[in-house]
């Protein structure tokens, strides 16, 4: 038995559960989640606490037992405050707009990067090269980052480049000329 899934999910007020199946939906003041699993847990709302049980003892069921409590978690906690991811763009010249529901990333290629945000997300920039990527869904949010990320991952040897706020990166020295 996982000891992640042992634990209950305590619902806050103001956030609605609806259980129907496999499929459960979460609403809260941040907006809607949506997200079927596998057949081999059991949800079950009791009063203001979800619990996740295996079906049956196969390796999978065990598996997906603390991996759906901890999504359903997931999806409480970001209904009721939602996630941020905080990125920063360093460069000469590389700066970040919005245009619509898009992100143009002007990151030292020959052309401007577009970028379409999905449904729910939210992106405020600051002074051009400080992003925060925000919204209810953590896969989302995480995923939006890594996207922007991989456009132009830091370089070690002038650090230029889109990284996660507070991220280490190794920096290493030039080629000498004797």
């Amino acid at each position: 038995m996982s000891r992640i899934g042992k634990v209950p999910v305590t619902i806050p007020k103001g956030v609605k559960i609806a259980i129907s199946g496999q499929t459960i939906n979460v609403e809260g003041p941040k907006g809607k989640l949506s997200k079927t699993f596998a057949p081999v847990v059991a949800i079950k709302q009791e009063g203001e606490t979800i619990t996740v049980t295996p079906i049956e003892e196969s390796r999978f069921a065990g598996i997906m037992h603390g991996t759906a409590r901890a999504i359903i978690k997931n999806m409480v906690q970001g209904v009721v405050s939602g996630y941020s991811k905080k990125l920063e763009i360093e460069g000469v010249g590389f700066k970040a707009t919005l245009k619509g529901d898009s992100l143009d990333l002007a990151l030292g290629y020959s052309h401007p990067i577009l970028y379409k945000l999905p449904a729910g997300i939210k992106v405020d920039i600051v002074d051009g090269t400080k992003l925060e990527v925000s919204g209810a869904d953590k896969e989302i949010v995480g995923k939006v980052a890594a996207e922007v990320k991989h456009f132009y991952p830091v370089e070690p040897y002038k650090g230029k480049g889109v990284r996660l706020v507070g991220e280490y990166v190794r920096r290493k020295e030039g080629k000498k000329t004797a």
